[in-house]
């Protein structure tokens, strides 16, 4: 089975201050056009969208530079609420096994604490549901934390319904050359489903 996490762009959640998606219709087939057309701007943060150390770090990798493998394959799904702490970090790593992408799922807050906990193990991706790891008001040093230990980020997801346990992950970004994040079409696959793809 395969599950939609992203949300849908021009009506996507915006980190406060960010500016928010806008389309045009260039083209239109019910004006005589040849064929519809639209342009759009955005932020490259709005709606699901990674993170890459450039973001934070003048000499760190861009979206251009990060290559495929932090994004797509084996992925755990963990649910929490509240603050995530380093004691709840360690608890969510020993449910993940091996996996080297983890998501978190739920109304949470990731702290530094739990961030120290993350990038000393060596994760590759970490994701969440809100518009930012770590706390809305002050995320810098939970970013520099994960981003300074290569751990690439993927926000805004969206994973109401999804049970906690182990998944496929494809979240490519766009390849935006020199950028410092990007947005991506994210999805998962059950373990039947991307054994046979």
């Amino acid at each position: 089975m395969l599950i939609d996490i992203s949300q849908e762009v021009f009506s996507c959640r915006v980190y406060p201050g960010d500016p928010a998606p806008e389309r045009e219709r260039l083209q239109c087939l019910e004006h005589g056009d040849a064929c519809n057309l639209t342009a759009f701007s955005m932020c490259a943060h709005n709606g699901t969208h990674v993170d890459a150390p450039f973001h934070f770090f003048q000499d760190g990798d861009t979206v251009g530079e990060m290559g495929l493998v932090p994004f797509v394959g084996p992925c755990y799904v963990a649910r929490h609420a509240g603050d995530v702490t380093a004691q709840d970090a360690h608890a969510i790593l020993a449910r993940a096994g091996d996996c080297k992408r983890l998501l978190l799922a739920g109304d949470l807050t990731v702290t530094a604490g739990a961030a120290a906990v993350f990038a000393d193990a060596g994760l590759w991706l970490l994701g969440n549901e809100s518009q930012t790891v770590g706390p809305e008001t002050a995320p810098r040093h939970v970013h520099l934390l994960l981003l300074g230990a290569r751990t690439v980020l993927l926000e805004g997801i969206v994973l109401a319904g999804v049970a906690e346990g182990r998944y496929f992950l494809s979240a490519a970004p766009l390849h935006l050359g020199g950028c410092d994040g990007a947005p991506c079409r994210a999805y998962l696959m059950t373990g039947e489903d991307w054994h046979e793809a």
